[in-house]
């Protein structure tokens, strides 16, 4: 479905991505670690044409992502944010039907909306709340109900349990996997949270020093040297 190619990235003089390569295969949900600063939401900006790469090369479905291919993209692609990111002068269904009511009849996007706050486990009350109201769980879920009303085939997450306490995280982790199992969407998911990685990912990948330094499925991740001592890391962070 995606795959990039010796893609490149610096500012300011510094690299960020130092030559990336990864591949996304239909249906597949691939979780991208890395410590702090090492270039998880750089990488997901290139995707997205947030970011232009210095070098390197994104192909989606085999074609180019180019400015001729990218309109095609962006309307089948959905996005949950880091803070779940809602307008805060909509409505919560308004926030969900965004891009479908560029498109279709307000009654028609607001029924579409409702019906994906159901899948989250939010209900038809929660449509006409504004994010104010909403617990950081609950803008989580909307969010994510935002992320999937289009019905995309392709996902992205960012950080998606950042916030949330644990039985939350284990709830929205949850949520996305049955979700990318439903619908079959491929997913990449940008998280420092190895719950997550272990719930919802078929792959992980580590980005370390610019490059991707591991890539393999999430079952074999424990016994990899690179993963051991990025988990590691990670543990003596936690600790202190």
């Amino acid at each position: 479905m995606i795959q990039v190619t010796g893609l490149r990235k610096s500012f300011g003089g510094k690299p960020v991505l130092a030559g990336v390569d990864l591949t996304v295969g239909q249906g597949e949900s691939l979780c991208v670690i890395g410590q702090s600063g090492t270039g998880k939401s750089v990488l997901l900006k290139c995707i997205l044409g947030l970011a232009v790469p210095d070098v390197g090369q994104i192909l989606w479905q085999g074609r180019p992502l180019d400015r001729a291919a990218r309109p095609d993209f962006l309307a089948r692609f959905g996005m949950l944010f880091q803070g779940a990111a809602l307008f805060d002068s909509l409505t919560v269904w308004q926030n969900v039907a965004f891009r479908l009511r560029q498109r279709m009849p307000d009654r028609k996007a607001r029924a579409i909306a409702v019906e994906k706050l159901a899948r989250v486990g939010l209900g038809p009350e929660t449509a006409d709340l504004m994010p104010a109201e909403l617990s950081g769980g609950m803008a989580k879920r909307a969010g994510l109900a935002r992320a999937i009303a289009d019905d995309p085939s392709v996902i992205f997450f960012d950080e998606p349990t950042t916030g949330l306490d644990p039985i939350r995280a284990r709830r929205i982790n949850d949520l996305i996997r049955g979700i990318v199992t439903e619908t079959g969407a491929t997913a990449i998911t940008i998280t420092h949270d190895m719950d997550s990685v272990r719930a919802i990912g078929d792959r992980v990948a580590l980005l370390q020093d610019g490059r991707i330094a591991w890539d393999g499925a999430v079952a074999a991740m424990d016994s990899a040297p690179p993963l051991a001592e990025f988990l590691g890391r990670t543990c003596d962070i936690n600790a202190t």
